[in-house]
C-alpha cells in the first residue's frame, strides 16, 4: 500500500459524535436566548403592575444580565481553552438557573439586579464563547454550516419559550412561578454537559468532520490545530479586531435595544400582549432561519460580506418598526419581526467565522470572548437608553431613530475587516 493510500482519510462508519456537539450548543443557546433575551420583555409590564417600577428601572436589569455576559465572556474564553467546556457549561446552567430561581420570591429591586447579576455570569457559560469553541473544534470543512446549525439555538429557544411564556405560563400561573419555570429549564442542562459534551475531537481519539487518519498523523494534526493562528495579545494589535469590535458594538446595541422594546412599543400602539409577544415569536422564527442561512452563507462568500447583509436586514426592520401604527395588520408586524429575525441571525455565524478565519483557532475562545464583551456592553446599553428615552419622552421614537442610525458606523467597520498579514 502506497503512503499516499496510507494517509487518505475516510469517514468512521456511524453517527458522528460531533453531531452530539452541535445538539448541545443548540440546547444551550436555545436556553440562554429563550429565557435570558427572549423572556425578558415578556414581563416588563407584569413587573410595572406588581411594583410600580419604571420601564428605565426594569430594563436596568437586562443591562446587567448582558453586561455580565460580556464582562464573564473573556474568562470562560480562557477557561474553556484552558480546561474545556463541560464544567464550564454545567457551573453555567447551575448558576442561571439558581438565579432564576429566586426571582420566585422576588424582594424589590435590589433583589431583581442581583439575580439578574448571576443569571448573566450563568449564561456567559452556557452561552457563544463555549458552544461556538467546541462546534469549532469538531468541524472543519463546513464549518461556517455547522455553526450555522448550532447558531438556530437562539431562534429556536426564542420560538419555542416566548410563546409558552407570553401566552400561557405568565397568564395562567403568573410571573413567579414563570420565573421558577425558568430556573428549572436551565438546570436541565447540567447532565448533558457533564456526561456529553467533549470540548474537542481528540479527546476521544476522534478527528474533525469525523475522519479516520493513521495515528500519528491525526496526532500531528491536532497538535498543529491547537497551536496555528494568532495569541489573544497579537490580535489586540490588529485593525481587524478592533473593527469586529466596533461593527458587533454598536450592531448589539441598536439591534437589542429594538428587540427589547419591541413588545412595551407594541403594546403602546394598542397590541395585546399575546399579540405583540406573537412578534417576538416571529423573531425566534426569522432568527432560526438567519442563523442556518447566514451560516451556509460564510462557507459561499466572505463571512464580512455576510455580516453586512445582515445589518442591511436589521436597518429594513427597525424603519418598518417606526412606521407601525395603532391598526396596522399583523400580517405587517410578523413580516416585520422575521426581517428582524433574520438580520439579528446573522450575528453569531458571522462573527465566529471571522474570528476563526482572521485569527485562527489557538486563542479561539479568548479572542472570541473579547468581541463578545464589546457586543455585550452594546447589547446592554441599548435596551437601557430606549427604557430611559421611552421614560423621559414617552415615546419610542426617537430612541428607534438613533439606533437605525448607528448602522452607518457598524456597516463600514465590518467591511473594512482585513485578514492579518501574519495569517495571509
Amino acid at each position: 500500500m502506497s503512503d499516499t493510500e496510507k494517509t487518505q482519510p475516510i469517514r468512521k462508519p456511524g453517527i458522528f459524535y460531533g453531531y452530539w456537539m452541535i445538539a448541545i450548543a443548540v440546547l444551550s443557546l436555545g436556553l440562554f436566548s429563550g429565557s435570558g433575551v427572549g423572556a425578558f420583555s415578556l414581563f416588563v409590564t407584569n413587573l410595572q403592575t406588581a411594583f410600580g417600577w419604571g420601564r428605565g428601572e426594569i430594563m436596568l436589569a437586562f443591562t446587567i444580565y448582558y453586561l455580565l455576559t460580556g464582562l464573564a465572556a473573556p474568562l470562560v474564553g480562557w477557561l474553556v481553552d484552558r480546561y474545556g467546556v463541560r464544567g464550564v457549561i454545567a457551573g453555567g446552567s447551575l448558576i442561571a438557573g439558581l438565579g432564576f430561581l429566586s426571582l420566585y420570591s422576588l424582594q424589590g429591586l435590589w433583589h431583581f439586579y442581583l439575580a439578574y447579576f448571576f443569571i448573566g455570569i450563568g449564561h456567559a457559560a452556557i452561552g457563544q464563547v463555549s458552544v461556538s469553541t467546541m462546534v469549532s473544534n469538531w468541524f472543519v470543512k463546513r464549518r461556517g454550516t455547522a455553526i450555522g446549525i448550532m447558531s438556530t439555538g437562539i431562534g429556536l429557544g426564542i420560538l419555542v419559550l416566548a410563546p409558552l411564556i407570553g401566552s400561557f405560563l405568565i397568564p395562567t400561573f403568573g410571573w413567579n412561578i414563570s420565573y421558577a419555570a425558568l430556573g428549572l429549564l436551565n438546570m436541565s442542562l447540567i447532565p448533558l454537559a457533564i456526561f456529553v459534551a467533549r470540548t474537542k475531537p481528540s479527546d476521544m481519539g476522534l478527528n474533525p468532520d469525523g475522519v479516520v487518519y493513521d495515528k500519528s498523523l491525526t496526532e500531528l494534526e491536532a497538535s498543529r490545530m491547537a497551536t496555528s493562528g494568532l495569541s489573544l495579545k497579537m490580535a489586540l494589535g490588529t485593525s481587524a479586531f478592533w473593527f469586529l469590535c466596533i461593527a458587533f458594538l454598536f450592531n448589539g446595541f441598536s439591534a437589542m435595544g429594538v428587540i427589547q422594546n419591541q413588545v412595551p412599543h407594541l403594546q403602546d400602539k394598542g397590541f395585546s400582549l399575546i399579540l405583540a409577544s406573537s412578534a417576538v415569536t416571529g423573531l425566534g422564527l426569522g432568527s432560526a432561519i438567519g442563523k442556518f442561512f447566514f451560516g451556509w452563507l460564510c462557507d459561499i462568500i466572505k463571512a464580512k460580506q455576510a455580516c453586512a447583509i445582515s445589518l442591511v436586514l436589521l436597518v429594513i426592520a427597525t424603519i418598518a418598526l417606526i412606521l407601525i401604527k395603532p391598526g396596522t395588520p399583523m400580517a405587517i408586524i410578523w413580516l416585520y419581526a422575521i426581517v428582524l429575525g433574520l438580520g439579528s441571525g446573522g450575528w453569531l455565524p458571522t462573527m465566529a467565522m471571522m474570528v476563526n478565519r482572521n485569527f485562527g483557532p489557538a486563542s479561539y475562545g479568548a479572542i472570541f470572548g473579547m468581541i463578545s464583551l464589546a457586543q455585550a456592553i452594546g447589547v446592554a446599553a441599548g435596551p437601557l437608553f430606549g427604557g430611559y428615552m421611552y421614560d423621559t419622552m414617552n415615546t419610542y421614537h426617537w430612541a428607534f431613530i438613533i439606533m437605525v442610525s448607528l448602522y452607518a458606523i457598524a456597516i463600514p467597520a465590518v467591511l473594512a475587516v482585513r485578514r492579518p498579514k501574519s495569517l495571509v
